[in-house]
């Protein structure tokens, strides 16, 4: 059980400084993930940026995924019926949004390259692991050295999955009996923009004041 998402970015920081001279960037998916990647980033004393990725559903069943996007990649499973056309529409759709979520977040910054480097991706759970599957198989696209996936919780069947597609997989807590990630923590309150901005503020003055 954690207290809250500060108190799991310091377990698992604690697990994290093993990698600490790698060259590498802790990518936070928001906005859950970002108190946590804070404390990570200040600990490793590496750079934080944002995990920004959304699905493309099908046309016929929006839920259902059908690829990812992100600011500079995409990931297509190819679906019978679905035509390009569409598959550029709504990449172009989702990467307006991404953009526009990044201008608001990080502002000017130009998004962290990840080639050659160890990335650590964190979120403050994973239920199922589908979405992160997906982004991690985009990511791959990048070129990065190592992909490490870090959560203070998870389901064991997201654990397994998932530790079946990155280079490792650090995770304190994978609990015979799930029953969603806010059970363990005893402050699971949505982060929202403000406090998103609070820490990711907080993170660039560390780097000026270095």
């Amino acid at each position: 059980m954690f207290f809250d998402r500060i108190h799991a970015g310091e377990v698992l920081a604690a697990e994290l400084t093993k990698f600490r001279d790698d060259p590498g960037v802790v990518l936070a998916v928001p906005r859950g993930g970002i108190p946590i990647a804070y404390v990570v980033a200040k600990r490793l004393d590496w750079p934080l940026d944002l995990l920004l990725t959304k699905k493309i559903g099908h046309p016929l069943n929006e839920e259902y995924a059908i690829g990812s996007v992100s600011l500079t990649d995409r990931l297509i499973i190819p679906h019978e019926g679905v035509s390009q056309s569409y598959i550029d529409q709504e990449t172009e759709r989702i990467r307006f949004r991404l953009r526009e979520m990044h201008k608001k977040f990080m502002g000017d910054q130009e998004p962290v390259s990840i080639k050659d480097k160890t990335v650590i991706v964190v979120d403050d759970g994973m239920a199922t692991g589908n979405t992160l599957m997906s982004t991690i198989s985009m990511l791959r696209q990048s070129e990065p050295a190592k992909i490490i996936v870090a959560v203070p919780v998870a389901s064991r069947s997201a654990f397994k999955k998932i530790s079946e597609f990155v280079d490792e997989i650090i995770c304190p807590l994978v609990p015979e009996h799930f029953a969603g990630v806010g059970a363990f923590y005893e402050n699971f309150q949505q982060v929202n923009d403000e406090e998103a901005m609070y820490y990711l503020d907080k993170m660039r003055g560390l780097k000026k004041a270095g």
